[in-house]
């Protein structure tokens, strides 16, 4: 499937339906009064977050969204019928902007939720609401008010806990194709992977939720490479997993390399750099490889990080990884629990 994180659309609410003129037609009923009936109201546009979802392609090919207009009202006092609501199906991690203004309506996280974004119009009254004892016979009724329209930009940031960063080639399609069901494309040239993947780790009595982000470059933030459009689906994550490739498909200092990619973190967003970072060293089934990792590894430790080694291949080190990245992506949520509970007030 097509991966889409970025659409414009515009949105449209039903109008409401027009009040009806009628009167009373009945034989042996003489001074037949006023009997039109009211317009039913526009349809309203809902947002749903669809579990299902993981892209906004099904917004690519269908830019214009409209809810269904009410029918006006009949004769008898028959009232029109209302316009159909319209639900729009979004991933979670979806944002709403007005594409106008670039305010942000909407953030749409929560699997399941449904918002009522757009109301549809207030279908107009008919002749026999303006039946009164000085005008008996009324002969004018409201038409049905507009719809709302907006323009809006929707945008994906997907929802993972953890994020694996890291050049390309550095072995982050294999290694969340080990821990998880994902199947990403893996080959051994730069950019295999075009677009974000997402795996879920089964951690026995919960999960965790890991996102393989492109390879990144020097000047991504700035557009470079595949640029920022990859960078905003990691502003999400708790905790990084910072891959770092040390056989023949690098080149360059891995120290220099591992500085490159937390400047460009940091450019994008300062947020970013401030983020926990586990460094892990892949391939060191290639005992080269391996040899040069143990090398490196106190310079890593010096700076304050903690280490891995691991062969994806040879799921040498993996378990290990795995269970020191769940417990430290909840220690990395502690402090805002601790919060929570610090402003519990029993009496409130």
């Amino acid at each position: 499937m097509k991966f889409v994180d970025q659409v414009l659309i515009e949105a449209r609410s039903g109008d409401g339906g027009r009040g009806c003129v009628s009167f009373r037609r009945e034989k042996f009923v003489e001074m037949g009064g006023p009997d039109g009936g009211d317009g039913g109201r526009g349809g309203d546009i809902y947002f749903v977050v669809d579990p299902s979802l993981t892209t906004l392609l099904d917004f690519r090919y269908q830019r214009h969204h409209r809810a269904k207009n009410g029918m006006p009202g009949l004769g008898s006092d028959k009232h029109g019928k209302g316009g159909d609501d319209l639900y729009l199906h979004v991933p979670a991690g979806t944002l709403i902007y007005d594409d106008e203004t670039g305010e942000q309506l909407l953030d749409l996280t929560e699997v399941d939720k449904q918002v009522m974004f757009l109301k549809g119009g207030i279908g107009g009254r008919g002749n026999a609401r303006f039946k009164t004892s000085r005008n008996r016979a009324p002969r004018h009724a409201q038409p049905g008010m507009p719809g709302e329209v907006r323009q809006l930009r929707i945008e994906l940031k997907l929802l993972a806990d953890v994020g694996l960063i890291g050049l390309p080639n550095a072995g982050k399609s294999t290694l969340i194709s080990v821990i998880s069901a994902a199947k990403p494309k893996i080959s051994d040239y730069p950019f295999t992977t075009l677009v974000p993947n997402l795996g879920v780790v089964d951690l026995g009595d919960r999960t965790m939720v890991v996102a393989d982000i492109p390879g990144l470059i020097e000047g991504a933030s700035e557009g470079h490479g595949l640029g920022t459009r990859f960078l905003r689906h990691v502003e999400r994550t708790d905790l990084f997993l910072h891959l770092i490739d040390l056989s023949m498909l690098q080149t360059g200092d891995p120290v220099e390399n591992f500085a490159l990619i937390n400047t460009e973190l940091e450019r994008y967003d300062p947020k970013l750099a401030s983020k926990p970072q586990l460094v892990v060293f892949t391939k060191i089934d290639i005992p080269e490889v391996k040899e040069q990792a143990e090398q490196l590894r106190p310079d890593f430790i010096a700076q304050g990080h903690e280490v891995f080694l691991i062969s994806a291949v040879t799921r040498e080190g993996v378990k290990e990884l795995v269970q020191v990245a769940a417990t430290r992506l909840e220690e990395s949520r502690l402090p805002e629990s601790d919060s929570a509970e610090g402003d519990y007030d029993p009496l409130g």
